[in-house]
């Protein structure tokens, strides 16, 4: 089913001042930006995120080219009702539904655009390929993936202890980061002291996209965030 911005939200947003100071000062917004200004977005293009939370970078998508489509998925009820209120709010149309990355619900070739934010090392290592398989299932011909996520280097391990203490209060504020146990989906409590399941470390990100179907999946660059380093990737349906 498909929620559009004008319809209520299921939960309060009073957490949302709270997760959106954090992503702030965690220096997420730079980041949206920076994976926007990469994914090149059209004035007629249609555009997914997937694990979209709730909603901050679907909100820039729209606030910068709206007269694009754009849509979100999520497995967390509770994110999708936040970005609908959010877009509400706002004025902006985005069209959400709660789903799974490895089962999204989209026709094949319905997208120009498939973005993600810091989503892939929420999905257990040997889910991943299937959740890039289904992202370069719902792009047309011709259109591209644009992805950013944490790296995680284990020689930096007390740098990434206190990017985790970060996340888990991410965890806390936004259920976006609560991921549903549906599937590969892990709970972050599921992981000890690390709080996120850190599934991509075992093999590059390139490599996982080549082996979802991808072409030309290439390192875009590189950032840095209060919550630790971050990769930007680019791949071709």
């Amino acid at each position: 089913m498909t929620t559009h911005a004008h319809t209520p939200a299921l939960v309060s947003s009073r957490l949302l001042p709270g997760y959106d100071t954090v992503a702030r000062l965690g220096g997420a917004v730079p980041m949206y930006w920076r994976l926007l200004a990469q994914a090149g977005i059209g004035p007629r293009d249609r555009v997914l995120e997937i694990g979209c939370g709730t909603g901050n970078v679907l909100l820039r998508a729209k606030e910068a080219v709206p007269t694009a489509t754009v849509r979100g998925v999520d497995p967390d009820p509770e994110a999708v009702a936040m970005a609908s209120r959010k877009a509400a709010e706002a004025g902006v149309e985005l069209e959400l539904q709660v789903g799974v990355a490895e089962d999204l619900p989209l026709d094949d070739g319905s997208v120009d655009r498939v973005l993600s934010s810091l989503m892939l090392h929420h999905i257990a290592a040997d889910a991943q390929v299937a959740a890039l398989r289904e992202a370069h299932r719902v792009l047309a011909p011709g259109g591209s993936l644009h992805l950013v996520d944490l790296d995680h280097d284990p020689r930096s391990g007390g740098r990434m202890r206190t990017v985790n203490r970060v996340l888990s209060l991410l965890a806390r504020l936004d259920p976006a980061h609560r991921r549903s146990r549906r599937g590969a989906h892990r709970d972050h409590r599921d992981h000890g002291d690390h709080g996120h399941g850190h599934g991509h470390g075992a093999q590059p990100v390139p490599e996982l996209l080549a082996a979802a179907g991808f072409t030309d999946a290439t390192v875009v660059g590189h950032g840095t965030t209060r919550m630790g380093p971050v990769t930007y990737y680019r791949a071709e349906c």
